[in-house]
């Protein structure tokens, strides 16, 4: 089956210098790159992202953990892989969340750590499951950023649109 899911390599894995290591690991997949973006994620975008935690002790430092606070680089690098059973795929590649518990050949057991305060750095996010690839892919992208009609659009008309442009 078909699908989509949002990755993202989080500031840890940005400041650690594992971007080219990721994407190589994450080409073992065969999948395809339908988009890619470097984002800076606003305490808003981490809030929505992480809503299920959001009663967890550890939420607002996993807030600023996303957010690079804890790091000197303050964005992440958002992409969308698509192709046949990639969620799967993505997953068992990434390793299990908490990195003392996936395996060393994956990349959290190979790059992640967990901070004295307990949050799990692991380098990587990985959707879980399709509902949630949707929710989180919709959050982060638009329509256009896309190269593929991952879900259904609608063409609107904005009037007055305020954009920054190349002069």
């Amino acid at each position: 089956m078909k699908q989509q899911t949002l990755i993202l390599i989080k500031p840890d894995g940005l400041v650690k210098s594992l971007t080219g290591n990721i994407l190589t690991r994450l080409s073992e997949t065969k999948l395809e790159i339908a988009a890619a973006k470097m984002v800076r994620v606003t305490p808003e975008l981490a809030r929505e992202h992480y809503k299920h935690l959001q009663d967890k002790p550890f939420f607002n430092e996993l807030i600023e953990y996303l957010q690079g606070k804890l790091h000197s680089r303050r964005k992440v690098l958002a992409m969308v892989y698509w192709g046949e059973n990639a969620i799967q795929k993505v997953r068992e590649l990434a390793g299990a969340t908490n990195p003392e518990e996936a395996e060393p050949t994956s990349i959290r057991g190979a790059y992640g750590r967990i901070t004295s305060k307990g949050v799990y750095e692991n380098v990587i996010h990985a959707s879980s499951n399709e509902s949630e690839a949707e929710r989180e892919i919709k959050l982060w992208f638009e329509p256009d950023e896309i190269i593929l009609d991952a879900y259904p659009v609608k063409t609107i008309t904005i009037e007055k649109l305020s954009k920054k442009v190349w002069s």
